[in-house]
Order: structure tokens, then sequence, then C-alpha cells
């Protein structure tokens, strides 16, 4: 896949014409464009175009379809399925010059950015209003890289994804079109729904350059809690519980007990090394009171022990920190080890059965392996820790990747709930949709694309 055709030098004239130092072909430039968070090997593009408008991405566009060399978008580079990565050579197109606040409307709960605004940042300019933006991936992403992959999180179970969360986009079509979807009213009946067309496509069908979305008045308060259980199949239990319950939780997180061992030795804290759920409650003082001492009550029945609450913001934030950092702390648990991440998502019903099944498989193999889940929405991830000097590893770690999307997909979920599919889960959408629904996405695709120069090889095999 390395092997790739040089660039027209007419297509490099232009562009250094119209780009100046913000085109490079310099190799430590192109090397940090050719990596994410996946497990992939490198892959340096041929050349990186730095963008500052949405007129100098279209003007880009135009040229590369013209050329027919394919274009990435990269953002924050947090993906974790390859999303990034250029395999067929081509341009990465950097977004990160475009990263302002346009405008924020509390009147109406909506705020408008350009795709490199980072989420730690919309959210730092919306702190004095007395709003927030909750989709939180826990990686810093930029919001354009969450639109594109369709990202959630934590806070997914009260608030959604980025589908519930994004209003209108302004998106570059690959005819280097500008082209507007949607309104800032919240709700349209106006023709086809290209806002969510775009939104998950993973810059295989335009390249969004502005995005509006929700915004939330930030909760009276919040409280947050951990506690411990002697298995993951009663934690899990004790969270379907809750959810069916109709207790409004805010986030509800699982840790596994390798996972906790990592954190307390990452993070210098002290807890108990057992599965362990993570939730926070917010709304009103007497609510968040309600629904904790509901939420406790259950978790008692589900054999849930050693509550710790936490309601001062530093001790939620030093909480919440460790959970984040999760990822990072489980990359210690074996010395210059990588780790696979990969997600699935069932309906709540099948959780229990669907993490206990994928813990017995855990269990009979060699590699270490961590489960973390968004528990409340039936959203789960495993970190398979792999040495990338051994190949055996590799291929276990595969192996167990396809039994655990396999059994997802035969209790009614899907192979991804929030990493996307980028370049890793391309062979699973055909079991998750089958061969009628994967032709009508190439045909949009092709419709859309013809040329296949919009991040080629991901999500699709054209």
């Amino acid at each position: 896949m390395l092997n790739h055709r040089l660039l027209p030098a007419a297509l490099v004239n232009e562009l250094k014409v119209i780009f100046g130092d913000r085109f490079s072909s310099t190799a430590v430039v192109l090397d940090y464009h050719g990596r994410d968070e996946s497990s992939y090997p490198a892959q340096p593009p041929q050349a990186v175009v730095f963008a500052n408008s949405t007129e100098e991405v279209a003007s880009l566009v135009k040229l590369c379809s013209l050329h027919e060399v394919p274009i990435i978008p990269f953002g924050a580079g947090t993906s974790l399925e390859g999303h990034v990565l250029p395999i067929h050579g081509g341009i990465s197109l950097d977004l990160n010059n475009m990263n302002q606040v346009l405008g924020v409307y509390p009147e109406d709960l909506i705020a408008i950015v350009q795709p490199a605004v980072r989420r730690r940042q919309l959210n730092d300019e919306l702190k004095d209003t007395g709003y927030f933006f909750p989709v939180d991936p826990g990686a810093d992403a930029s919001i354009g890289g969450m639109a594109a992959t369709r990202a959630s999180g934590t806070n997914a179970v009260r608030y959604g994804t980025m589908r519930e969360n994004v209003l209108a986009l302004v998106v570059v079509t690959a005819a280097g079109e500008i082209i507007k979807t949607g309104t800032q009213a919240k709700k349209s009946s106006a023709g086809y729904d290209l806002t969510r067309l775009f939104v998950g496509s993973e810059g295989t069908l335009g390249i969004i350059t502005e995005i509006t979305l929700k915004i939330y008045p930030q909760p009276e308060d919040i409280a947050a809690a951990i506690c411990s259980f002697s298995t993951v199949t009663d934690a899990v239990k004790a969270v379907m519980q809750v959810i069916q319950l109709g207790i409004p939780v805010a986030r509800v997180e699982l840790v596994d007990a390798l996972a906790i061992q990592a954190i307390n030795r990452y993070s210098k804290l002290t807890l108990n090394e057992q599965p362990t759920l993570f939730f926070e409650f917010i709304g009103s003082s007497h609510s968040v009171k309600e629904q904790a001492e509901l939420a406790q009550e259950i978790v008692s029945n589900h054999g849930g022990h050693n509550f710790e609450w936490a309601a001062h913001p530093e001790d939620r934030a030093r909480l919440w920190h460790a959970r984040h950092n999760a990822y990072f702390a489980c990359l210690q648990l074996q010395p210059g080890c990588r780790i696979i991440n990969t997600d699935v998502c069932v309906p709540i019903s099948r959780l229990a059965q669907c993490i206990a099944q994928t813990r017995q498989d855990l269990d009979t193999s060699w590699l270490k392996a961590t489960i973390l889940g968004h528990v409340g929405d039936g959203n789960y991830h495993v970190l398979l820790v792999i040495d990338p000097d051994k190949p055996d590893d590799l291929v276990e770690a595969e192996r167990l990747n396809s039994a655990i999307v396999h059994r997802a997909l035969q209790l009614g979920g899907t192979c991804t709930g929030e990493h996307g599919v980028g370049m890793h889960k391309i062979d699973f959408l055909v079991d998750e949709h089958g061969i009628g629904a994967i032709e009508v996405m190439r045909t949009i695709k092709k419709a859309l694309d013809p040329k296949n120069i919009l991040n080629p090889g991901k999500i699709l095999k054209i």
C-alpha cells in the first residue's frame, strides 16, 4: 500500500502557489500525519496541506479531483481504527488552523464551531455562559473528528451521541462544492437528512468545515460515586436495573479489576481492585440526592460495596480523570506494549451475557486484556495488550476481536458503538448490515465521490 505514484508536478506547483509554506512534504510532517492512536504502523501521506478556511478546502478538493489524488482529513489524530491513515497515498488535509468558536447562542441552545475546535476548548469558552457541550469521548478530540466518526462517550446515556447533538454542517463535497446541511432549528421535515448522512461518514463523503451543535444548561448539582463488585456480571446487572427503572444517571462506567490495578499504579490511587462502577448524577440538589439513593439501593442489592461518594468538584475530577486515563494506564501493564482497542454495543438486556462471555474468552488467552464500558447504553471496550514484536500476539488479538464482534452481532448489537469503522472493521459490516445494505452504501459513496478521492479505503471497499 505504500508504493504510491508521485504527486503530479502540476498539482504540487498549484498547491505551492495557493498555500505557500502551508504545503509541506518534509519527512517529519509527513510522519506525524501518517499516525493515529490505532495499532497500525505509520503510513505517511505524500504531502500535507494546512487549510485556513472552507474556501481553501474547496480549492484543494477541486485540484485533487482534477488530478484524482486522494485527500485524507486530519484533526487531532486520536482515532482508534486507522481513520486518518493515507493508505492509498495522497494529501493529508490538516484542519488544525480552523479552530475558532464562531458563535455561541445561549438563547437558542446552540454553538457554531470550526472543525479543529477541541472538546475542552469549547467547554472552556462556554463555562461563563452557564452552558456546556456534553459529548465526551475521553480524548480531547476535535469536534470535526467527533462528528465524522459519530463519537459518543461517557455522557451518551444521558445526552446522546454526536448524531443527536449536531444540528447543521458546512461540508465541502468531492467536487469541491460548498454545501450547507440542516439549520439552527431544533427539527425539520425538509428533504433528505444530509446532516446525519455526513455525521459518521468518516471523511469518505465530504469534508466537514463547520458544525452547529446543541449545548445544554450546566446542572445545578453534581454527585459522583464509585462502588466495587465481586464480579463483572454483578456490576452489569446492577446497571441494567438502574437503566430499566428509568433512573436518569448522567454517566455510568464499568472498569474491570485489571484496569483498576493499572489505574491505581498510573494515577497513584488506592481504589479497591475489583470490578468497579463509576456513577455521576446531575440535576437539582433534591433530584441528585434522590437518584443517588435509588441507585445505591439497587447496586447494594446486586452485591455492590465500598461506596465512595465525591460531591466536591476536585474529588469528582480526580475520579473521572482516572477513568479517562485508563487507556494510558493499561499501556503500562506490559513494557513496550501496544493496545488494540475494540468496542461493541448491544441491547442493554443482553449486556451482562455479552460481557460475561467475553471475559471467559479473554481468560483463556495469554494476552492481558481489560474491559471498560459505557455500560449505561450497552457499549463496552476491550483493550488487548500486545507485544508489537510478536506476530502471534497480533493474530491472537484479532481472533479475540472477531469473537467479540460476532458475539455482539448475534445478540442484536453492532460491531462498533463509537470508534467507527475506519480500516479495522470494514469486513464486519457485511455481517452486521447484509450485502444489500452495503450495496446501498456503495451507491451513495460512488454518487457523492465518483473518483473515490475522499479518504479511500475507509468504511467500504470500493
